[in-house]
């Protein structure tokens, strides 16, 4: 995957909308650790036991002040429908013009995001970033790396 930004690259910015019909502007949320993640399509296997992983871990990501956002080039209809079924408590953002993929290099031949984690530390540079993801335990993956970072 090309053009992915590296550690200690700034995230590049965007501003979409979310599944509550809100906008999101990654630069807004600087002063915070920010977990990015990018995922094929809403409610398919995969991607409901990773999101499901970052809800359960909800709690624990929220005391340390940092902020989980999903990402795939779904609707925001899409996202509410998913996010309404799992009782899913984080961010949802709909990607439909698939800018926000194409900017983080993870844009796949399919035209879906591929999953790809990027963790973004207080000033908004990239900490890390999980270019092979396991759904299942990721998110206590992502915050044992936050932890050993010292992000939060």
């Amino acid at each position: 995957m090309s053009n992915m930004p590296r550690v200690g690259e700034t995230a590049p910015d965007f501003e979409a909308t979310d599944d509550k019909g809100s906008t999101v502007k990654l630069s807004a949320l600087k002063g915070s650790p920010v977990v990015l993640y990018f995922y094929p399509k809403d409610d398919t296997p995969g991607c409901t036991t990773e999101a499901c992983s970052f809800r359960d871990a909800h709690e624990e990501f929220e005391k340390k002040g940092i902020k989980v956002m999903g990402v795939s080039v779904d609707s925001e209809k899409s996202h509410t429908k998913f996010r309404d079924k799992y009782n899913l408590n984080f961010t949802l953002v709909s990607d439909k013009s698939k800018d926000i993929a194409a900017k983080y290099g993870v844009l796949s031949d399919r035209g879906v995001a591929s999953r790809v984690t990027f963790i973004i530390d207080r000033k908004g540079k990239v900490a890390h970033v999980y270019e092979k993801v396991t759904p299942k335990d990721h998110s206590s993956e992502v915050m044992n790396k936050i932890v050993e970072l010292k992000l939060a």
